[in-house]
């Protein structure tokens, strides 16, 4: 390699970055020991911002385009570097390229069931999930409070940090609410929209924008899902009683069958009628039995089920 060679290899001159992973959220250009050479070309696509940074102060930011780099068109870079108007030499810096597409069909999910009050269930606790997409809406702040000095990001390295802020607006949303457990079932749309604005305060000031928040499902304990579930039953038919009353009497009538044809069955039957009769007598009687009578002789308050008073002693 001759000297012209050796010499060209040492000045970088085209800067460019093509995601291939596709969930890179920052990227450092290697600049490694070589120096950017002025009227080095510059390309920033679509969905990036490149900036760079001279001796870790944040210099001039490119958006989409094409670039020959050149004092004009690095204000910012120039005046840290103290360049006199047309300076043409060769300069260090960083070059950080900033991805800002969206990042879509991020998963969330309670990982431990959070508390609520319900009005109809009193203190429970409910799990939920849902999806959620995020993107960079401004790579200056989004570098200075997350990114730090790393070589690069991808976005599954904050996406736990994520996903505890929305957990954490979702409580204080479902708090401030006071919605009901099927009141937040059947409005998930409008409540993602409630944490979604809550998690705007949080993520701003970051360089952050939550593009997109769903919860999908809100679900409570199976055993009191099934305990809601039965007395649903209950209510359908008329109440627990009722409930009861007509699950005895298909038992009785199964019963009845059971025990043949002709007049057998007959009897069987009209025998459960009587029966389930003597039941309904016995839950009325329960019902409105007295828990005291007064003695014929004495008039003393007794227990009806006493043979003798035990005032006067005399038989009931």
């Amino acid at each position: 390699m001759g000297i012209k060679d050796f010499i060209k290899s040492q000045f970088i001159e085209v800067i460019e970055w093509t995601d291939s992973s596709m969930d890179t959220i920052v990227y450092r250009f290697p600049v490694m020991n070589k120096e950017i050479k002025m009227g080095a070309m510059l390309t920033v696509r679509e969905s990036q911002v490149a900036i760079f940074v001279n001796q870790g102060q944040f210099a001039d930011v490119y958006t989409p385009g094409l670039y020959e780099l050149s004092t004009n068109n690095m204000p910012i870079m120039s005046k840290l570097k103290a360049w006199k108007y047309g300076f043409n030499s060769p300069f260090k810096a960083e070059v950080y390229f900033v991805n800002t597409k969206q990042f879509i069909d991020q998963k969330w999910g309670t990982q431990s069931p959070v508390p609520m009050m319900d009005p109809q269930f009193g203190q429970i606790e409910v799990r939920a999930r849902g999806t959620y997409s995020f993107r960079v809406s401004n790579p200056v702040d989004f570098m200075r409070e997350v990114f730090g000095t790393k070589d690069s990001l991808r976005a599954d390295e904050i996406s736990a940090q994520l996903r505890s802020y929305i957990i954490q607006y979702m409580k204080d949303t479902m708090a401030e609410s006071k919605m009901s457990f099927f009141e937040l079932q059947s409005n998930l749309i409008e409540f993602s929209d409630l944490v979604k604005e809550k998690l705007a305060v949080k993520l701003t000031p970051m360089g952050l924008e939550m593009s997109n928040m769903a919860i999908e499902d809100f679900s409570m304990p199976d055993e009191l899902m099934a305990a809601y579930r039965e007395g649903s039953k209950y209510n359908l038919v008329g109440g627990y009683d009722r409930y009861v009353k007509n699950e005895t009497l298909k038992a009785l009538n199964t019963a009845a069958a059971n025990e043949g044809g002709g007049m057998a069955g007959i009897g069987a039957t009209v025998g459960a009628g009587a029966i389930f009769g003597n039941m309904l007598n016995q839950n009325l009687s329960a019902n409105t039995a007295p828990q005291t009578v007064l003695c014929p002789h004495c008039r003393a308050s007794i227990s009806p089920q006493s043979r003798f008073c035990s005032s006067c002693g005399k038989p009931i």
